[in-house]
């Protein structure tokens, strides 16, 4: 069975996100992932670039279960700065996109005062579901 999203009759449409999805598989829970490579090194201080390695991070993570981007079904997202999330949305859709291409899971966005690694300016975790 597919990841089916979930959407309330006489809802808005969700933009970039899912209100819920329904799967049926087994479960991968990836920890939260920051924007720095396999080596643990940071190679920018970007806020996008940072975002696009967290993102492939999860993949990584998930592929390295089996699966594939579209079985991500929950992402939250852990930021230190709204200014610059919300003043980067056109190129942060962009960018999301390019990892993750058209699979828009159930996603949350906390804004919080701080990362544990100083140079982290965003933190992702994230469930996927492989088919059986």
């Amino acid at each position: 069975m597919a990841n089916i999203i979930l959407h309330p009759k006489g809802w808005k449409p969700a933009k970039g996100y899912a209100n819920g999805v329904i799967g049926e598989g087994r479960t991968v829970y990836v920890g939260g992932q920051i924007g720095w490579n396999g080596d643990q090194v940071f190679e920018t201080d970007e806020f996008i670039e940072q975002m696009q390695q967290a993102l492939r991070n999860i993949v990584d993570v998930v592929a390295e279960a089996g699966g594939e981007p579209k079985d991500i079904v929950r992402l939250t997202w852990f930021v230190t700065d709204k200014r610059e999330y919300v003043a980067k949305q056109s190129e942060i859709g962009a960018a999301y996109r390019e990892v993750m291409g058209y699979n828009f899971p159930a996603m949350t966005m906390v804004v919080v005062a701080d990362l544990i690694e100083d140079k982290a300016k965003i933190e992702i975790e994230a469930t996927a579901v492989l088919p059986n």
